[in-house]
């Protein structure tokens, strides 16, 4: 999942405000963040950390995935579980949830300054997941860290031919002077899928 972060902030449930009526018609900010949320970009809640009440079901999800939305990231919890998984949609949620969102939370606002699970996440931030968890990468900082991470990826993808071509990791993880040396030449090589020296 890739997508710039579009967000979401809950507060505290109120009792006169957070009642199912609350989101008939328009202006509740949890409908309203699933209608607005731009696709390709990736729905980011603030839940204060809380997943005894869900942010979303398999319904919110599924409206997510038809209007082409890249992700859903929550540090609250998720309904429906066992129909929102096959759905495809990338979603990285604290855990199931089965109560409505209003029991706990109630949406306070969109496309500000949010925390989710301890980190500050800024509208336009590029959110990263995937089966290893979730990065935030400031939108100025996105093309460089994707550089470099890219050139780690391809330096470990070299590492991992050489140690399943029995090298012993000391000096090859991490690499040392002669396993940089080799690695230039791998990639001089066409980066070849085996590789002795």
């Amino acid at each position: 999942m890739v997508g710039e972060a579009y967000t979401l902030r809950y507060i505290p449930a109120r009792e006169d405000i957070d009642q199912l009526g609350a989101f008939e018609g328009r202006g509740h900010p949890q409908r309203e963040a699933i209608e607005a949320c731009p696709p390709g970009q990736v729905l980011v809640m603030d839940a204060r950390r809380d997943a005894s009440a869900a942010t979303g079901g398999d319904i919110l999800m599924t409206r997510l995935m038809v209007r082409g939305v890249a992700g859903v990231v929550t540090d609250g919890g998720l309904r429906d579980v066992e129909a929102t998984v096959p759905l495809g949609l990338p979603i990285f949620a604290a855990g199931p949830a089965a109560p409505a969102s209003i029991s706990g939370l109630s949406g306070a606002g969109m496309q500000g300054p949010i925390g989710c699970g301890g980190v500050a996440v800024i509208p336009g931030d590029i959110i990263v997941g995937d089966q290893d968890g979730v990065v935030v990468l400031p939108k100025a900082l996105a093309a460089e860290v994707a550089r470099d991470g890219a050139e780690q990826e391809r330096l470990e993808r070299f590492i991992q031919i050489k140690i399943q071509g029995g090298a012993a990791t000391p000096g090859v993880y991490p690499a040392n002077d002669l396993t940089k040396s080799e690695y230039k030449e791998w990639l001089a090589a066409g980066e070849p899928k085996e590789w002795r020296r």
